[in-house]
Order: C-alpha cells, then sequence, then structure tokens
C-alpha cells in the first residue's frame, strides 16, 4: 500500500494544482524532491515548469484547445499538403508548371525542398527506431494514431511511405555504384545492425517511435537553423514516454501535440548544445563543460586534479551527459525522476552541473584508483544506478556553495 508520507506529498501537489493561480516557487519547490507519478500529476507540473501552461488555470483549458489546433495546422501544412502535392505528380502532368518540377534545378523549387527534407527525415527515422530499447514502449501501437495522417480517404504520400520510398532509392543507388546488390540498409553499420530497429506497425495502426518520428519532423521543418541534430531524440523520447502514459485519457489522447511544444519549449533553453558553432560562446556546451570541472576543483581538488593528471578530459563522457540531459546514463524511470528536479531548477541547469559534478565525486575512491582506461569505462558506462543518492549528493553541493 501507499505510505502515508507519499499520499501527503501527493496532496501537498493537489493542493498547489488547484489554486486558480499556481504558485510557481512552491510547485518548483516540491518538483524538485520528485514529482509522484499518480493521477497524471508529472504530466500536469512538467506542462507548467515548461512554460507549456500557464499559471493562471482559468486560461487552460483555450490555450490546449488553440495549440493542438496549431499543431493539426503543422500537420496539414508540412506533411499532408506536400504528400499531396507529390501523390498528384504522376496523375496530372498539366499543372506542373516548369518552375515546380520535380526535375527543375532551381533551389528555389519545392521539390528541391522536399527532397532535402528527405535527408533530415530519414536521419530522424533511423534514430527514432531504436528509441529506449530497454522497454517495448516505442514499438507498441499507441491508442490514439493520428486521424489527419491516417484518414483512408487521404491519397497523400505519409513520412511512413516517404521513408519507404527514400530508403528504396538510396538502396538501389548503392547496388548500382557496387554493382553488387546489397539490400542492407544504407545507413547501418555492422555495430548497429544488432540492435533490432522497430518495424512499421500494419496500416490503420501507428507505432509510438512513428509519432515521435512526426514531432522532429515537425520541429526540423519550423527551426530550419538547428533542423534536426542527433540526439534530439533521446530528448523528446522521456516527454513523449511520459505525456502518452497519463491516466487521464483525455491529455493522453493529446500527448503528440503537447510534447511537440514542451519539447520545442524546452529546445530553446538548450538548443545552444546541439549547436558547434556555438562551442565557445558562454552558452555553449564547452563552456557548460568547463563548469563541471571548476565546480569538481572547488569541491574535490584531489579528484580534479587526478582527472587532469590523467587527461581524463571532459568532453569525454560530461558532453553525452549535458547535452542530453543525461538521458542515456541510467534507465527512463530514473531519466524521469532526474528530469523532475532539472525541470524543477529555477536557474535551469545549472543544477544539472552540479548532478554531472555530484556523479563524479561519488565514485571518487574508484576514480582516484583507476587507470586512464579504467577510468574512462567507469565515466562511459556509470556504475551507479541509485539516482537518489546522486539528487541527494548534487543537493547537498548546491546548499554547500
Amino acid at each position: 500500500t501507499m505510505s502515508s508520507l507519499h499520499k501527503s506529498r501527493i496532496a501537498d501537489f493537489q493542493d498547489v494544482l488547484k489554486e486558480p493561480s499556481i504558485a510557481l516557487e512552491k510547485l518548483r519547490e516540491l518538483s524538485f524532491s520528485g514529482i509522484p507519478c499518480e493521477g497524471g500529476l508529472r504530466c500536469l507540473c512538467w506542462k507548467i515548469l515548461l512554460n507549456y501552461l500557464p499559471l493562471e488555470r482559468a486560461s487552460w483549458t483555450s490555450i490546449l484547445a488553440k495549440q493542438r489546433e496549431l499543431y493539426s495546422q503543422f500537420l496539414r501544412e508540412m506533411i499532408i499538403q506536400p504528400g499531396i502535392a507529390k501523390a498528384n505528380m504522376g496523375v496530372s502532368r498539366e499543372d506542373v508548371t516548369f518552375e515546380d518540377h520535380p526535375l527543375n534545378p532551381s533551389p528555389d523549387s519545392r521539390w528541391n525542398t522536399y527532397f532535402k527534407d528527405n535527408e533530415v527525415l530519414l536521419q530522424i527515422d533511423k534514430d527514432v527506431r531504436r528509441l529506449c530499447p530497454d522497454i517495448s514502449f516505442f514499438q507498441r501501437a499507441t491508442e490514439y494514431p493520428c486521424l489527419l495522417i491516417l484518414d483512408p480517404q487521404n491519397e497523400f504520400e505519409t513520412l511512413r511511405k516517404r521513408v519507404e520510398q527514400t530508403t528504396l532509392k538510396s538502396q538501389t543507388v548503392a547496388r548500382n555504384r557496387s554493382g553488387v546488390t546489397n539490400m542492407s540498409s544504407p545507413h547501418k553499420t555492422a555495430a548497429s545492425s544488432s540492435l533490432h530497429e522497430y518495424e512499421v506497425l500494419p496500416n490503420g495502426c501507428e507505432a509510438h517511435w512513428e509519432v515521435v518520428e512526426r514531432i522532429l519532423f515537425i520541429y526540423a521543418k519550423l527551426n530550419p537553423g538547428i533542423a534536426y541534430v542527433q540526439g534530439m531524440n533521446e530528448i523528446v523520447g522521456p516527454l513523449y514516454y511520459t505525456f502518452a502514459t497519463d491516466p487521464n485519457s483525455e491529455w493522453k489522447e493529446h500527448a503528440e501535440a503537447d510534447t511537440f511544444f514542451c519539447f520545442t519549449n524546452l529546445m530553446a533553453e538548450i538548443r545552444d548544445n546541439f549547436i558547434k558553432s556555438l562551442d565557445d560562446s558562454q552558452c555553449g556546451i564547452t563552456y557548460k563543460m568547463e563548469k563541471v570541472y571548476s565546480s569538481l576543483k572547488d569541491k574535490d581538488v584531489e579528484l580534479y586534479l587526478k582527472l587532469q593528471e590523467q587527461n581524463i578530459k571532459p568532453q569525454f563522457f560530461a558532453f553525452r551527459w549535458l547535452t542530453l540531459l543525461l538521458s542515456q546514463e541510467f534507465l527512463l524511470p530514473d531519466v524521469i525522476r532526474i528530469w523532475d528536479s532539472l525541470f524543477a531548477d529555477d536557474n535551469r541547469f545549472d543544477f544539472l552541473l552540479l548532478v554531472c559534478c555530484a556523479m563524479l565525486i561519488l565514485i571518487r575512491e574508484q576514480l582516484l584508483e583507476g587507470d586512464f582506461t579504467v577510468n574512462m569505462r567507469l565515466l562511459q558506462d556509470y556504475p551507479i544506478t541509485d539516482v537518489c543518492q546522486i539528487l541527494q549528493k548534487a543537493k547537498e553541493l548546491q546548499d554547500s556553495k
């Protein structure tokens, strides 16, 4: 049964969330210590902490309706309309002006964009087919497939068809180049082919990974400056998982649109980590990695000097920790628990630097004994699985500033 402490925590959250105007400070303080998963509390808190829902409860209904309609509009503009145009291309030739002929080399031709987008789409497709392989969730069918996309009346090229067509094309090209029939998929390396890629479900069904693919594709289209960078799949995955497992079906039904906007808001805060050219600026990832080491130097100079002496640079491990918000270092439920604290941090992601610092200090004995190879292995495959211990240590570091 549920402990009385846990019951009272749930009650604390419910009290804060039923106020007409939500006290953000109070919500942050509660969320920092972990949000209960009962009753869809976490989904709701994340939506507020990621600035998708405003603090005024009265405006929620209209804002949600507006945002979800906006997302449907994005689907129509960026997937359905180009898909209809592509499907009609073979049908009526008269209406294809030279301007818009698929073979027109002009860079502004809409087909040029279409084929460029295919490269982005294939990269996304490759990455979402292996999302969180330790759980079966992403290969399962969603109860709420996107009706706009799956409407059987639609005679348009879906993303699914685009991927199939484009992959076939690139396979044929590979075959023609090497002169051997090599039908292995063009983007698989030996290492990753042992990882099973998720399959496409039968028509009329959509797996959760396909929903995530669509979210990332729309994001890439709306944010051409960054488009899609590998790793963004690992950021959107836990958000979508959390919203798509919401116990309240009226929220769960809109997991796709809600995830899209929360992901967009989160990316606005961390996108600099994904942009190479910003590396040396104050907001870039290099600066953040250096900060992990300077915090370590403050808190544990002996360990800091040891890592320096072994020439273990923060790039070797902290790049992934920071860029992907630790999503690769722990199992999904633990990642989600860490994110409660990260999203609740009012100086967002300063706390992340302390979590990284805590992770180093908690294995200091092993690191002080190990040589370069042993230590690199420890940092690449972090040995502690108890995230509460890590978060507690990070909190101590924060309080001892």
